[in-house]
């Protein structure tokens, strides 16, 4: 059931921001957006200074990766919205949609780097099973990966298990593939602050 409070919970200014954004864009402003700009203070500002660091900050993994972590994990969690949200994203990043849909029909076959093959095995087993072994982080150093990778990319598993929840519980709202494109070339050029 999906809380009033993201509908209608915000303060004058909000409301006006977000009267703004779809005067201009055309498009109202995704759930997630929504989210964030409710008690901003206790969850929004924190949340997307944290997500900004996990997918926007200094890494070794691409954005395109980084985006396409998000994207498998939200499908390990089975969130409709995250998964289009965030292989959008991932499509555009890398300029490459085949290659994100093989990733997220059969990660064995992709075709991708073994490093990054064996990261979302990891992530996926961290997001299903919340709880990974020290051979599983064997396999993942095994596959060239270095530890600062792999912090990373926990870093970016820990940012969309809590969005995966949070879009859950709100029952964000699914969007048409034009939207989720659409908001994909926001995150890619402005990211998640």
């Amino acid at each position: 059931m999906r809380p009033e409070v993201l509908n209608h919970g915000y303060k004058p200014v909000t409301k006006l921001l977000f009267a703004t954004i779809r005067l201009f864009s055309g498009r109202s402003l995704p759930d997630a957006a929504k989210l964030v700009f409710y008690r901003p203070d206790f969850y929004g500002n924190p949340a997307k200074r944290f997500t900004h660091l996990a997918l926007r900050g200094p890494s070794t993994w691409s954005v395109g990766d980084r985006e396409l972590m998000a994207a498998v994990v939200s499908q390990a969690n089975g969130n409709a919205f995250c998964i289009g949200a965030h292989t959008a994203t991932a499509e555009q990043a890398y300029a490459d949609p085949a290659r994100v849909q093989a990733v997220l029909t059969d990660p064995d076959t992709a075709p991708i780097e073994d490093g990054l093959r064996a990261t979302l095995r990891l992530l996926t087993k961290l997001t299903r099973d919340s709880t990974v072994t020290a051979d599983d982080i064997r396999d993942v150093l095994a596959a060239g990966v270095s530890r600062h990778q792999i912090e990373d990319a926990l870093a970016v598993a820990a940012a969309f298990n809590i969005t995966n929840r949070l879009a859950d519980a709100f029952a964000f709202e699914v969007l048409t593939p034009d939207d989720f494109a659409a908001g994909a070339k926001f995150l890619l050029k402005r990211g998640y602050q």
